[in-house]
């Protein structure tokens, strides 16, 4: 079994790491675009384009199955992505964990980067899952860059920026992009009130992982007694994990299980 992941940087690590825990024999492409990152701010046609050829650079490898591991990329580029790849290889889109967030009880922060705070894809998903929820949409600027070059000082800060705008009642945080999975738990110590009950953290690496593996007619699984591949694809180069993924759990695992690194 192969399965792709996509993403502008390393925000695809969380799933990777996701899908190598449910398929521990499972090959992985990972596909990235350092040299054209960060996404956000392109236009759509500019995003499109880039996030085809990381796509394309992945299928060229034949997976199983591509997961777009990048809300902006879900957002803006997931239908050309599918049309150009599918039925031949399944895509598997990122959607923010609205929906499971709203279902608990209390307020609901959503922390996303600021092209994506405030969009129309976004308060669509507000409006069909958190209806009635009092919902705050958080921006954090600078966080997806911070994670992407394990710039510690600029995590610190961008998550206290981000945390000093979330509500302090708040009982849940949707991590709205990949690359906040790999701090999740430095959030999670930010924005915890000492009086409230334990703060709920909600990602997308778990879920798209799962849905990938359902996609291709496939259960989590064991060890297949031979060490499992992982190619590594940098704005289409293959290259070993770069050093700033080693930084992260996520990385370390994927390292750890891949002799070839």
């Amino acid at each position: 079994m192969k399965i792709a992941l996509m993403d502008s940087g390393i925000g695809l690590l969380a799933a990777a790491a996701a899908v190598r825990r449910l398929r521990p024999d499972a090959d992985l492409v990972l596909s990235s675009d350092p040299d054209g990152m960060p996404w956000g701010p392109r236009t759509a046609d500019d995003l499109t384009a880039r996030a085809l050829a990381v796509a394309e650079a992945a299928a060229a490898h034949r997976p199983d199955a591509l997961i777009v591991a990048c809300n902006t990329a879900s957002v803006h580029a997931l239908p050309t992505i599918r049309a150009r790849l599918e039925p031949g290889i399944p895509v598997i889109g990122t959607v923010p964990a609205i929906k499971p967030a709203a279902a608990g009880a209390g307020p609901v922060a959503i922390w996303a980067t600021p092209a994506t705070t405030g969009s129309p894809y976004q308060r669509d998903l507000i409006e069909r899952f958190a209806s009635g929820v009092d919902v705050t949409e958080v921006p954090c600027p600078g966080l997806a860059d911070a994670v992407q070059y394990a710039d510690e000082r600029a995590i610190d800060e961008t998550i206290a920026a981000a945390a000093a705008l979330t509500p302090p009642g708040v009982r849940a945080v949707v991590l709205g992009c990949t690359h906040y999975e790999l701090v999740a738990e430095r959030i999670r110590a930010a924005v915890q009130q000492p009086q409230l009950p334990p703060l709920v953290l909600h990602g997308s690496a778990g879920a798209v992982a799962a849905q990938a593996l359902r996609r291709i007619g496939a259960g989590p699984g064991t060890d297949g007694g031979t060490a499992p591949g992982l190619t590594v694809l940098l704005s289409g180069r293959e290259e070993p994990l770069p050093r700033e993924a080693l930084t992260y759990a996520e990385g370390r695992l994927l390292a750890a299980v891949s002799p070839a690194l």
